[in-house]
């Protein structure tokens, strides 16, 4: 055995890349990788050489690791042959056991997730029992191409680099994209699926109902997301992010009726109701506002949220800025011309 005290360390990190069955790793590619996590936890950085040493030495007692060496599209790839295979394979304890038999009866609950195979494989492993749903998600029944869930999901989650066949509400014709997968979300029942363009790294997203194909391209470098896709929702109701447009500060008011629905379900983070002696400031400002609660969002103007608004009627009443007005109000002629005998 070696005496490099590190040597464990990059055996860890080679036990997950030879049992990555998403990616064709050659020589290089482990190096590489395998220096990246190095770097990671503060080790320093190995040769490549010493790569070669760690693999040859994985082959032997005690570890014994089935290790495959093969060609794809010129590249001389290595990987273990038997995906399930670990040296560093243990029994979970009961405790564990317990946790996951809850978290995958929970998952399980979930629509849309019926070919994540290797889910049910986990289950039956555990002997995990059938059990009653007492939580019920909020799905749509009716949403389609929801089986590229499973899909989608474990290419993102090991960092697949995809081509994608789509189509858009207003033109069928298919159109291919290649690109790296970063996020499935959900909005109003709807999934939607985001990432880079390979051929820009511009953010975009892709309704799933709109996809017609999606092929998994392993041999395609993966490039993480430049930012935080999470931030992209902060100034957003659901999903659509112009990008050259600013927040802007939208002032309401909500009647009676519906004051207590906005309030617990606000239709923005940044909702802020105003009260005290703004509120009495404002009521002398819009005398035929009768009750009710002003407030204020500050945010990016989307389709979302002017759907949003205008799901309210006559409850609310956007006060400014002038152009949401003028949206809402063009909207609200048109639904009620075509209402017109």
């Amino acid at each position: 055995m070696p005496t490099n005290k590190n040597a464990l360390i990059r055996y860890k990190y080679l036990d997950s890349l030879l049992s990555d069955y998403h990616h064709y790793y050659d020589i290089h590619d482990l190096t590489e990788k395998v220096n990246d996590m190095l770097y990671e936890d503060g080790f320093p950085e190995v040769t490549q050489r010493c790569i070669e040493k760690d693999i040859n030495t994985l082959e032997y007692a005690p570890f014994s690791a089935p290790i495959e060496r093969f060609t794809k599209k010129g590249k001389r790839c290595i990987h273990y042959d038997n995906r399930s295979f670990s040296i560093f394979k243990k029994e979970i304890s009961r405790e564990e056991q317990n946790l996951l038999r809850e978290v995958l009866s929970t998952i399980g609950q979930f629509d849309g997730l019926d070919n994540f195979g290797w889910l049910e494989d986990f289950k039956i492993g555990l002997r995990i029992e059938e059990r009653r749903q007492i939580i019920s998600f909020s799905n749509n029944r009716y949403l389609q191409n929801s089986n590229l869930l499973g899909i989608l999901f474990d290419n993102i989650s090991n960092e697949v680099v995809i081509r994608l066949s789509y189509h858009t509400f207003s033109d069928e014709t298919i159109r291919s994209i290649d690109f790296h997968p970063y996020l499935l979300k959900q909005y109003n029942d709807r999934w939607f699926l985001l990432g880079a363009a390979d051929s820009d790294q511009k953010i975009l997203t892709f309704a799933l109902d709109r996809i017609d194909k999606v092929e998994p391209l392993p041999e395609k470098k993966y490039i993480d997301c430049p930012e935080d896709i999470y931030e992209r929702f902060d100034d957003i109701v659901g999903v659509t992010l112009y990008e050259d447009r600013p927040v802007e500060h939208i002032f309401c008011w909500v009647n009676d009726s519906s004051k207590g629905y906005v309030n617990t379900k606000p239709i923005h983070e940044s909702y802020t109701p105003l009260k005290g002696d703004k509120d009495t400031e404002l009521h002398e400002q819009y005398p035929n506002l009768e009750g009710g609660l002003f407030f204020y969002l500050d945010c990016i103007p989307n389709f979302e949220l002017i759907r949003e608004l205008c799901s309210f009627g006559g409850n609310l009443v956007v006060l400014s800025p002038e152009s949401i007005r003028q949206e809402i109000k063009s909207r609200l002629t048109a639904q009620l011309k075509q209402y017109q005998d």
